[in-house]
């Protein structure tokens, strides 16, 4: 007898685990605030450092080759946010900065599905 409250009590004890991770929110990345950074960027005027000090270090940094042969460095800032282990509610947005070679905005690209890019500098 003593071995099946030991058995029972590991079930419980895996089933209440299962329960919580059921409900478990993950985050990936940094949330960041596209409609600040786009109601502030100017291209060819922003620089590396003000971007930095709008949105924090980047999540990776690398460099784009670019048809005409120019290289450009490209920053990638990202957050994603959704239920483990069922992926619902899953959400993603993405930013990408390109930098001419004096490090002034040269271009930015953004995909996602977390809220309005143009509402979100208002909250």
């Amino acid at each position: 007898m003593k071995h099946w409250g030991r058995f029972a009590r590991t079930i419980a004890v895996v089933a209440a685990g299962a329960v919580i991770a059921g409900c478990a929110t993950m985050n990936v990345g940094r949330d960041f605030n596209y409609g600040d950074f786009v109601s502030r960027a100017k291209q060819g005027e922003t620089t590396r450092d003000q971007v930095r000090e709008w949105l924090g270090a980047p999540a990776g940094t690398g460099l784009v080759l670019e048809a005409d042969g120019q290289k450009n460095d490209q920053w990638t800032y990202y957050y994603g946010t959704g239920k483990l282990p069922s992926g619902a509610e899953t959400r993603f947005k993405l930013l990408q900065i390109k930098f001419d070679p004096k490090g002034s905005l040269l271009s930015y690209t953004w995909s996602g599905d977390i809220g309005d890019p143009g509402q979100e500098k208002q909250k």
